[in-house]
This record gives C-alpha cells, structure tokens and sequence, in this order.
C-alpha cells in the first residue's frame, strides 16, 4: 500500500502544480486580451472574472500540495486532507471522480493505516522515559 501512496501523492502534486501553472497562464492571456479589447467596460469586467478566476484556481491547488507533500512524509493530517480533497473532487468528472475514488480506496485500506501510525509510535518512543 506504501506504493499507493506515493502514487496519489505525486498525483496530486502534479494536478496541482498544473492548476496553478493554469492560473497564471489564464490570468496573463486573459489580462492581455482585457487590454486590446477597445471597449473599457469590457476589460474591467474580463479583468474582474480574471482575478476571481484566478484566485479560485490557486486556492484550489494549494491544499493538493500541502496535502501531496505531507502524503509523501507518512503525515496522518495529509492523509486526511487528502481524503477530504478526494471526496470534493468526486464531483470532478471524469478525471476527478476516478483520482478520488482511487484516494479514497488507498487512503482508508485497513493495510495503509499503520503507514501513518510510525510517526506517532515514534513520537512515544522518543517521549519514554
């Protein structure tokens, strides 16, 4: 199952990056064709939906970093982000439903869940008198 989850981390780290890489490639052409447009009103509504748009897309691919990475460190927060991203991209079809039901199989399996537990049994080691 380690396998797995590596596999969803990097996933995710890569659809993410590749949100953001859109977001700023749609902010920079959607500005510039905001600028040519001769009718004023025009650019500053495009430039609004630009800005909203913009800032949706990286909110978005924020936590699918976040949770990518702590997933590729075994950290039990990052399994449960992801699995709550998971959920949320369900309603992605196709390529999200399929990513979140793969996550969501993987991350709740009953062999993954000592993956994360190290970190926790190390922690009372150290702690131990």
């Amino acid at each position: 199952m380690e396998k797995h989850v590596k596999i969803i981390a990097i996933l995710y780290l890569v659809l993410s990056f590749l949100g953001l890489i859109l977001a700023f490639f749609l902010y920079y052409v959607l500005n510039l064709v905001g600028h040519i447009t001769d009718d004023p009103q025009a650019g500053m509504v495009l430039s609004i939906v630009t800005q909203v748009l913009t800032v949706i897309l990286v909110a978005s691919a924020i936590p699918g970093i976040i949770g990518g990475l702590a997933l590729l460190r075994f950290k039990e927060w990052g399994r449960i982000l992801i699995i709550i991203i998971s959920i949320i991209n369900l309603l992605n079809f196709p390529l999200g439903t399929a990513l979140g039901i793969y996550s969501i199989w993987a991350l709740v399996h009953r062999e993954t869940l000592p993956l994360f537990n190290k970190d926790q049994i190390e922690s009372a080691e150290t702690n131990q008198p």
